[in-house]
């Protein structure tokens, strides 16, 4: 059964995964167009951090950055992080970890997330992912610059959707 539970990411494990993550992005992207973070910025206070596990294994990551609250006082969020182990892909990982990411967000108030990936075809599955889950291409937020090497997508959260 896998399971999905806030997670430090400084754990051994999932360091594992995030330099695998950091690996990738390098060797896909130009270094300035790489916005993935490490375990040591993934726990910072503005941060939540889940992992997806089957027993003890980590099968996938991703997190939940906290942003400058928007208009109006309303919250808003960046999803960072996602990853799924290369041995554990095509099993629906990364939907749940999203799905769980985004339904937590609602519970926390959240009324929009954000996030960035890359433009590349490496990136193509996560885009997909995005668009299936209700994510539409945007404009940079959140300091964010034109890049062509980047995708920025958003979507409004549903208060009452689960």
């Amino acid at each position: 059964m896998i399971r999905i539970d806030r997670d430090d990411p400084g754990r051994a494990a999932v360091r594992q995964l995030l330099s695998e993550h950091l690996a990738d992005m390098f060797a896909t992207s130009p270094a300035e167009s790489v916005h993935a973070l490490d375990a040591a910025a993934l726990s910072g206070p503005d941060i939540t951090f889940w992992s997806a596990r089957e027993d003890s294994e980590v099968l996938g990551c991703g997190a939940l950055k906290l942003l400058q609250p928007g208009e109006a006082g309303t919250l808003q969020g960046e999803i960072k992080s996602m990853r799924t182990a290369a041995h554990a892909r095509g099993r629906g990982i990364g939907a749940r970890l999203l799905a769980h990411i985004m339904a937590a967000a609602r519970q926390g108030g959240y009324d929009r997330l954000y996030l960035e990936t890359g433009s590349q075809d490496f990136f193509a599955p996560a885009r997909r992912l995005y668009q299936r889950h209700g994510f539409s291409v945007c404009p940079p937020f959140a300091g964010y610059g034109d890049d062509p090497n980047s995708v920025y997508m958003t979507l409004a959260l549903d208060p009452d959707r689960t």
